[in-house]
């Protein structure tokens, strides 16, 4: 038994259950996590400052964090970064939408029979390692410079992450479970949806955060090699139009709000998290 003297304890979720991760039992473990992450914040923008400072780089390739603070600010205020926020964030909705009905499909094909499982094996070893926007020259041959090509890529990277995690949950169902459901008069597609998809809700939860996480990168990374989606530009686009006329606080911007995105839909997904799969004792709060 853990005696009250060791140096390390088991961290509870604001939810009162454990994590099962243990850390140093020290002042800083002690601190609320909003001041933990904000001292880490300042901490980084300092070390962002001290090095503008010390290395005297040049304003043409580097800004400081007060420049891209303003350029932000200004961005935002006039409707600048606006736009294409929302244009990116569309499309990489719509994107999501696609990726994630196309793998709850193929994982319960897979499921249900021999075929649907040799073929999600066969395609996700196939085309799971390909990075997706290496397919976005055809896309655009078969679709036009537009937001469909767009939108076909980031599904593309959405739909292999989340089979995969997705099968692992169905495969994973323990047995018990099946065996009730059978006993009940569950057969074929009522069987997965009354158990493998409940079941299997930590893995889907898991498949959605890295599919966006795939599929933010992908648009990003669009937007920023092949311009303008449609009508308007998204962030990539904006980017890297800013990195054309040397505006690099405003590259700066545009970075800041990919990554105040990313925190964002990450605390999103940990609020999910523990308002379902935690909070239904399917598992472990993850401390924050």
């Amino acid at each position: 038994m853990p005696s009250s003297t060791e140096t390390t304890a088991s961290v509870q979720a604001p939810d009162g259950t454990g994590s099962g991760r243990r850390y140093a039992d020290g002042p800083w473990s002690r601190l609320p996590v909003g001041l933990r992450r904000g001292v880490l914040l300042v901490s980084l923008i300092g070390l962002w400052q001290l090095y503008v400072v010390v290395a005297d780089v040049s304003p043409l390739v580097f800004a400081g964090p007060w420049d891209v603070a303003a350029a932000f600010a200004e961005g935002w205020g006039a409707g600048a970064l606006v736009g294409p926020t929302l244009t990116t964030l569309r499309i990489l909705g719509l994107g999501m939408l696609i990726g994630t009905a196309l793998a709850v499909v193929l994982t319960a094909l897979a499921v249900a029979t021999r075929f649907g499982d040799d073929l999600l094996t066969l395609l996700t070893a196939m085309v799971n390692p390909l990075p997706s926007v290496a397919i976005l020259p055809l896309a655009m041959l078969w679709f036009g410079l537009n937001e469909t090509a767009l939108v076909f890529v980031v599904a593309n990277a959405v739909l292999w992450p989340m089979a995969v995690n997705i099968g692992m949950g169905f495969r994973t169902v323990p047995a018990t479970t099946l065996m009730v459901g059978r006993s009940l008069g569950l057969r074929s597609w009522r069987l997965i949806r009354d158990v493998h998809l409940p079941a299997a809700l930590p893995h889907t939860v898991a498949g959605v955060r890295t599919g966006w996480a795939f599929g933010w990168r992908t648009i990003i990374a669009a937007e920023l090699v092949f311009g303008v989606a449609g009508a308007q530009g998204g962030l990539g686009f904006f980017i890297n139009e800013a990195r054309f006329y040397l505006d690099i606080p405003d590259v700066f911007a545009g970075l800041v709000t990919i990554a105040l995105i990313g925190i964002a839909l990450d605390l999103l997904f940990t609020l999910l998290e523990r308002r379902t799969v935690v909070r239904w004792g399917m598992k472990e709060g993850a401390a924050l």
